[in-house]
């Protein structure tokens, strides 16, 4: 019970720090290209896990470990943020963080594929119809939503989903923080490539709330968060803390209102608050 209860914490503080994601990147993608702060923000983290990794003498992973590292960075290094960041260019952050409400359903399939849970049947009923809630609002909201960044942003959760579940399960035998850490210098090579190809010929134009974004997604999204959130996932179960997601659409909502100004129209607050009380119902089934 206790490892539960710490796993639940530990999700917690990793939801509220990735609230602040899509905000972020908001701001920082109207200053610098997609592929560019997905790449540098990829190994400002990396640089960083390698600091830990190297004071604290850690054991490299084994050759076993490989592959699921390369998942790891396949879903949370590389495509989450560049498919997000594509996205945000066609719907504001407000609009996108609806799409959280995907993750938990995502989030749970993978755990059953790769992490070898079991939910009861129930569960899958309740996180349905959250996650049809979601969609319905996405594809039928006139005006405010684009079926190009709702597209895009469908493809980054379910990459996030595979990411978070492969991350977690393999977080039980690595460690949380050291999972995101060798994922990140797995990618580190090809995202640093990247990061020089695409750099902005400019940086005098580069106001200092896009510099702000690039060091919130590069430190706490990218890195910070991953080390609450793994462990949150590895002690108190994939399917039932990955519920603990649905809480990030109203935190994001929140700052995407207040530090961006952007409208928060009721709509979204009724489909968010609806699948909140879904993936509520789902969660006591997990």
């Amino acid at each position: 019970m206790d490892r539960t209860m710490d796993g639940w914490g530990s999700g917690l503080l990793g939801v509220i720090i990735f609230s602040g994601s899509l905000p972020a990147t908001r701001v920082a993608v109207g200053y610098f290209s997609p592929l560019f702060l997905t790449s540098a923000r990829a190994v400002i983290a990396a640089l960083l896990g390698a600091i830990f990794l190297l004071v604290l003498r850690q054991v490299r992973p084994g050759r076993a470990d490989l592959n699921s590292l390369a998942v790891v960075a396949l879903g949370v290094v590389v495509g989450f943020p560049l498919l997000s960041a594509l996205a945000l260019q066609h719907i504001t952050s407000a609009h996108s963080i609806v799409f959280i409400g995907l993750l938990p359903l995502a989030t749970a399939i993978f755990g059953v594929l790769r992490g070898g849970e079991r939910p009861k049947p129930v569960f899958w009923l309740f996180s349905g119809l959250g996650s049809a809630t979601v969609a319905g609002f996405a594809f039928f909201n006139s005006g405010a939503s684009s079926l190009t960044g709702d597209l895009l942003m469908v493809a980054a959760i379910l990459l996030c989903g595979l990411g978070y579940a492969e991350g977690a399960t393999l977080s039980r035998r690595l460690g949380g923080w050291q999972v995101i850490s060798w994922a990140l210098l797995l990618a580190l090579p090809m995202m640093a490539a990247i990061a020089l190809m695409t750099m902005p010929e400019s940086w005098s134009g580069i106001g200092g709330p896009a510099w702000l974004g690039l060091a919130y997604v590069s430190i706490f999204s990218m890195l910070v968060g991953f080390v609450f959130w793994y462990r949150g996932l590895a002690l108190g179960g994939i399917a039932g803390v990955g519920q603990l997601q649905l809480l990030q659409p109203f935190f994001g909502l929140a700052l995407a209102g207040l530090l961006l100004h952007e409208p928060v129209a009721w709509t979204m607050v009724a489909a968010t608050g609806l699948v909140v009380l879904c993936v509520a119902g789902a969660k006591r089934f997990a």
